[in-house]
């Protein structure tokens, strides 16, 4: 489903007021979600429709995707594939070891994902403590080959971040510049109707010109 018309990308604060109708479908907590938005990458269509959007938790070299929610739930599987190909390349970018879900559709499991043991349980961080739901998680890599993050990478997370920023900038100066020259039209027009209605009141009540007399001599 990636195609030239979809825009994956992260949330800004501008996104929340759309993200937040989508978690609305999703019952999911609006409020707490709102102080987190800067976890979520979402798709947007060419016509700036939010189709789909979750979120990706980094807590150390551990992840966790969750609040996944969609616009249209027959396109939910092609838009997970997207936004998983995005938080790929965030979590290798981080040097994560694995990524977790509670999320447990057939997806996942076909991505990879797998119910995790009491083994593994033991590494789940405290901050992705969630419901009682089972935990699915994906070895990204062995822990013990498990690098910093190196300065070269959070340069580039750094760059990718600014360019984001960028775009949105521009795309609201786009839509601010579409504005003012409707409004400048508008006024223009309303200039031009008010100027001919002057003219042709003027022009109405304008008193006529008296006839001129001609001066005949004596007969």
């Amino acid at each position: 489903m990636t195609t030239p018309n979809l825009q994956v990308r992260r949330a800004t604060v501008d996104d929340v007021p759309k993200l937040v109708a989508l978690w609305k479908v999703e019952g999911l907590p609006c409020a707490e979600l709102e102080q987190r938005f800067k976890e979520f990458q979402l798709v947007e269509s060419d016509r700036g429709e939010f189709l789909g959007t979750f979120a990706l938790l980094i807590s150390g070299l551990e992840g966790c995707i969750h609040s996944e929610a969609f616009a249209h739930p027959e396109q939910a599987d092609a838009l997970r594939d997207v936004l998983w190909e995005r938080a790929q390349i965030q979590a290798k970018n981080f040097g994560l070891v694995r990524v977790w879900t509670q999320l447990a559709v057939p997806f996942w499991h076909t991505n990879g994902f797998q119910y995790a043991s009491q083994e593994v349980l033991a590494k789940l961080p405290a901050s992705f403590a969630g419901s009682a739901r089972p935990w699915l998680f994906l070895q990204m890599r062995e822990e013990s080959a498990a690098p910093p993050v190196s300065l070269d990478k959070e340069f580039e997370l750094f760059k990718q971040s600014e360019k984001e920023q960028t775009q949105e900038v521009f795309r609201q100066a786009r839509l601010l510049k579409g504005v003012a020259t409707i409004i400048a039209l508008v006024v223009l027009l309303f200039i031009v109707v008010m100027s001919i209605r002057l003219f042709r009141a003027q022009h109405q009540t304008q008193p006529p010109r008296p006839a001129s007399s001609q001066t005949t001599g004596p007969e």
